[in-house]
This record gives structure tokens, sequence and C-alpha cells, in this order.
């Protein structure tokens, strides 16, 4: 279904995912470190999820096994947390959550890096934070959602890095997946026109190498075909008559 315009009492709701959304991501980032397991990391998601009052998005969703989704270095999205898998200094870990509150919900991303960074892996993350940034700023009401992904291309073509485009961005609230679909590459006129009252996940995903990807054996992972390393990030907006208000910051 394409995005609803929300109500103010469904973006009130969404405000509150956003918050409770910020609170378990700034949990894991404070904890993040070498040695422990991506498990470690989802099961603190997961009691402060709990705690804060909000509810798991992606657990079950088709399937998937965890609320949260933790991917290293190759691993674009999707990766499953495990109790075996151990976070290697200087890893780059890409964390993507979900979170419902009274019914509705905001799906975000953050990309880190685990102990030292080698300045590589600290350019790519930075870079495909400045293209999300970039691709936010874009929106305005009456253009089309093709600017977005025309200002997020733009920032990653010209560092040069690869630009995923298997997956791509979404609407949301309602559903963890609403219409319309957003890619991180196109044309400033590509795509239905941008309203007032929408919800936005805009999600960049890029890499140090190539743009092709594929499934692992989990059913889940997505990795790089050629294994250059990746960064994630994503917030969920809302569209306003000056832009667009981020509802899930850190």
């Amino acid at each position: 279904m394409f995005t609803k315009v929300k109500t103010d009492a469904e973006i009130q709701a969404m405000r509150k995912a956003g918050k409770i959304w910020t609170a378990v991501i700034k949990l894991l980032s404070e904890q993040l470190k070498p040695g422990m397991t991506t498990k470690e990391l989802a099961n603190l998601a997961a009691a402060e999820l709990k705690r804060q009052g909000g509810e798991p998005v992606f657990l079950g969703y088709y399937g998937f096994p965890d609320g949260l989704c933790v991917s290293l270095n190759d691993e674009v999205v999707h990766g499953i947390p495990s109790l075996t898998r151990e976070i290697a200094n200087g890893d780059i870990v890409s964390l993507d959550f979900g979170v419902k509150y009274k019914g509705m919900i905001v799906d975000a991303a953050i990309s880190l890096i685990a102990g030292d960074a080698d300045p590589k892996d600290t350019a790519l993350v930075e870079t495909t934070k400045a293209s999300l940034l970039k691709g936010i700023q874009a929106i305005k009401p009456g253009k089309n959602i093709g600017v977005i992904s025309a200002n997020v291309q733009k920032v990653l073509d010209n560092a040069r890095y690869g630009i995923v485009r298997d997956f791509v961005g979404h609407g949301v609230g309602h559903d963890l997946h609403e219409d319309p679909n957003i890619p991180n590459y196109g044309d400033v006129n590509d795509g239905p026109e941008i309203k007032v009252g929408m919800t936005l996940a805009i999600e960049p995903m890029a890499t140090q190498g190539g743009e092709e990807v594929f499934i692992d054996t989990d059913g889940w992972t997505v990795r790089t075909l050629d294994g250059s390393r990746a960064a994630h990030f994503e917030h969920t907006v809302l569209v306003t008559p000056e832009g667009a208000d981020i509802l899930t910051t850190i």
C-alpha cells in the first residue's frame, strides 16, 4: 500500500517510538566493544526496549529470529545475532532496529566501528551517514521522491563508493515496509510526490567496492559479492511543511 499521510495521534506514537529507538541505540553504542558477541548486543536491545515500553518489529517478521539486525564488515544488512559471533577490534558493526509503539512503527540503522578504526572504514561510515543527511535535507513537499535518491547518490558517487541497489528505503508507519520505495540512486523527477504527513525510512547502503550483493546460506544475511566492507544508515522522518523532521535521532 502507499504510505498514508499520518494523523496527529499516529505521528505522536511514532515520535515516542523514535525516542525509544534512540534510547536503545544509545545504550548499544555505549556498550559496543571488541570481544562481545552479536547476540549480547541483541539481548541488551531487547531488555532496554522492554524497559522503555516498546515492542520489537523485526522479531518474527517473515520468520526473522531476532529483534535486532547486527551486520559486520562485508555484511550489508539483515545479519542474525549469534552467541558464537564475536566482534573483533576494528569491525564495522551495522545495527538495524525497528520499534513499535501503540501500533505505529519506526525503522532506523546506524554503523559503528568497534575499538580501533581504520581511516578507510571511518571514511566509509562518515560518508554513508552524510549521504543520508543530504537526502533528508532535500525533502520538500511537492517534490518527487527521486530528489532524495539523487542527493544520496551524489554524495556516494563523489566518494566512489558502491551503492547497493537491490535494497532500498521505503515508507513506514502502519507497516514496516510501505510504499513508496526510495532507491539510493536515481533522478530528481522519479517517484511519487512528497506530501506533508508522510513518514519515510531513508536508508543508504554503501560499499568500499562494487554494488553487487548476495544472500548468505542462512537465508537472511546480505553480503557484498566482492567481500568489500559496507556501511548502513537509516532514519525515519516525518514530512513537514518546511521539509523533514527526523524521528530517530542519536
